[in-house]
């Protein structure tokens, strides 16, 4: 079923929503426990979406230091094996070449663009990295410092999102969220449109000045 929503912007986040990287991201996390003596599980369950920062301060908060954090990103940078574009996602971008779109993500700046590079997604765009918020998800920060640069009232944006705390954070600000079905189950995702990826997407202008985005909704 496909269904269209009308915006004045796409906001995506990065890491599970344009580009596959669960495998990289849990081996980092994994290889930090061992290091660190701790059981991996815990933040396996809610690294997606987050800053490292933040990850380590829900659940090890002995751990949560500065050095740790920039381990993290730093294995992020440099560890590229297994990457993948989500499907579809290059087809949309190239659909959206005219239409307001940019990247809020907990990866840093640098981190984002070298991934989207990774998979060939990278386009000279505006993004939200990890740097320039205070807090990150499920604050709603990101999001609307994106539909501010951008010029457009946050109830105008679509967000496309892969974890909780992400979608958490596009309600917040008070855009419509649809969410990807890469890192987590339908049951995980509070939202009512929920997608396989961007295969079969579409967008159209419309005479107002905004445009839709015709997504194939897996539930709605």
């Amino acid at each position: 079923m496909t269904i269209g929503f009308e915006c004045r912007a796409v906001l995506f986040d990065m890491d599970g929503t344009l580009v596959d990287s669960t495998a990289i991201s849990e081996g980092i996390w994994r290889d930090w426990a061992a290091g660190a003596g701790v059981d991996p599980e815990p933040i396996l369950a809610i690294h997606h979406g987050r800053r490292p920062e933040e990850s380590l301060s829900l659940t090890y908060p002995d751990h949560a230091t500065a050095e740790n954090a920039a381990w993290v990103q730093t294995q992020g940078e440099v560890r590229r094996i297994g990457l993948l574009p989500i499907p579809g996602a290059a087809a949309l971008l190239a659909a959206l070449e005219d239409c307001p779109w940019a990247v809020v993500t907990s990866a840093t700046r640098d981190l984002a663009v070298s991934r989207l590079k990774a998979v060939d997604l990278w386009r000279d765009v505006l993004v939200i990295g990890a740097e320039e918020v205070t807090v990150g998800k499920p604050s709603p920060e990101g999001y609307l410092a994106a539909a501010r640069r951008l010029g457009v009232p946050p109830e105008t944006c679509l967000v496309l999102e892969d974890a909780p705390a992400g979608i958490q954070a596009g309600q917040a600000a008070g855009m419509t969220v649809i969410g990807v079905l890469s890192t987590h189950g339908a049951a995980d995702l509070e939202t009512p449109h929920l997608i396989d990826n961007y295969v079969g997407a579409t967008v159209e202008t419309l005479p107002n000045g905004g445009f839709r985005v015709s997504l194939p909704i897996v539930s709605a």
